[in-house]
């Protein structure tokens, strides 16, 4: 009886590299397929939500970004001999197709597949490739893309599957939006996993500022820093808003799914929320992104009406307060945003990389 097919994942050690991935082994065990997850040692710590049939195989890999310089001159070597155990593997227990989702402990399998001729592809989370991805994005048979618009090298082509999410938000997705009006409104405020310093600093301002018949309806859930919590309390306070503020909150998709507006970073997988459940949004992208892929992560939305997008050195509390009073002003054009978000999402996310998967697989098949 011959074996299933073996899907080879290699991700790095980040959230936004291995959540993706995680996913996609899941999809692909469901399909019948083995998955082994090519890591460092440092990605390994990062895969215990990894299903228990997904075989963890450790390479090694480096990265110039940190350490001293003895550590930089050792990084080709790392690098080749990490190449060289992935090759090796891959003679002994062929995969039929081989997913990079990015950082630097994916370069030694999507290497020894391309030295191998093992197809292959890879899956960018944000609207910018990333040092990784750029490398092999004119090496690999199809580009994944989580975000769309996507900035790519003359040349290469995307296939939009978008960015696959938590359970948790797919069981929300679509859900119906209360357009603003004279009754309670809900404004969620989030920057990450641990909020955002800037958005502490302005937020309460802007939304301290708004007319009192906005406010009087007015509900704040508010992450912020543990050392900011206790300044961004007394600025609601002050301002007189009902608001909730913690450093982590556990429920962010039943509250998206609640709120008239959400005030935002632009990382991807937030993005990839608002859009899925489709809500109006103010995004204000980290200025210091690598590449500055918020700013493109935010165009995904900003591009269909679905966000007003601040750059950082532009967030004042009064033009903030003003497009707040915009948005929750306006039913029809807070509705209009949110179906706007809605029609740039791909809950299907993850199924749309199983196929590309199983096409590759097709395509490679004698």
């Amino acid at each position: 009886m011959a074996r299933p097919p073996l899907l080879l994942i290699a991700a790095g050690g980040t959230g936004g590299h291995m959540f993706p991935a995680q996913a996609l082994a899941e999809a692909m065990l469901a399909r019948g397929w083995r998955v082994k997850l090519s890591t460092d040692a440092r990605g390994a710590r990062y895969a215990g939500g990894f299903p228990v049939a997904v075989k963890v195989e450790q390479v090694k890999a480096a990265t110039f970004a940190r350490g001293g310089l003895a550590d930089k001159i050792m990084v080709p070597l790392r690098l080749l001999a990490g190449v060289f155990s992935a090759a090796l593997s891959m003679l002994f227990d062929r995969p039929r197709v081989v997913v990079g989702f990015g950082g630097y402990p994916s370069i030694p399998a999507l290497s020894a597949a391309w030295a191998l001729r093992v197809p292959r592809m890879i899956h960018e989370q944000n609207g910018v490739l990333g040092r990784v991805n750029q490398i092999f994005a004119r090496r690999v048979n199809k580009l994944a893309c989580g975000i769309w618009p996507m900035q790519m090298p003359d040349g290469i082509e995307g296939e939009f599957t978008g960015n696959p999410v938590r359970a948790a938000v797919l069981e929300r997705a679509g859900a119906g939006y209360i357009p603003p009006g004279d009754y309670p409104m809900d404004v969620l405020v989030i920057g990450g996993s641990q909020g955002a310093r800037i958005l502490s600093d302005v937020v309460p301002q802007a939304i301290s500022a708004l007319p009192e018949a906005i406010k009087r309806n007015l509900g704040v859930a508010h992450q912020a820093r543990e050392e900011d919590i206790e300044r961004v309390v007394a600025a609601y306070e002050a301002g007189g808003v009902a608001a909730e503020i913690a450093p982590f909150f556990a429920d962010i998709p039943r509250r998206l799914s609640e709120c008239q507006l959400v005030i935002s970073r632009a990382g991807a997988s937030s993005v990839a929320d608002i859009s899925i459940i489709g809500r109006p949004s103010v995004l204000v992208p980290y200025a210091a992104a690598a590449a500055n892929h918020q700013a493109a992560n935010a165009k995904m939305l900003s591009s269909v009406d679905a966000a007003v997008v601040f750059p950082e050195a532009q967030l004042t509390a009064p033009a903030l307060a003003e497009s707040i009073e915009a948005i929750l002003t306006n039913p029809k054009a807070a509705q209009s945003m949110a179906q706007a978000a809605l029609s740039a999402g791909r809950a299907d996310a993850t199924e749309r990389l199983a196929e590309m998967v199983e096409a590759l697989a097709r395509k490679d098949k004698p």
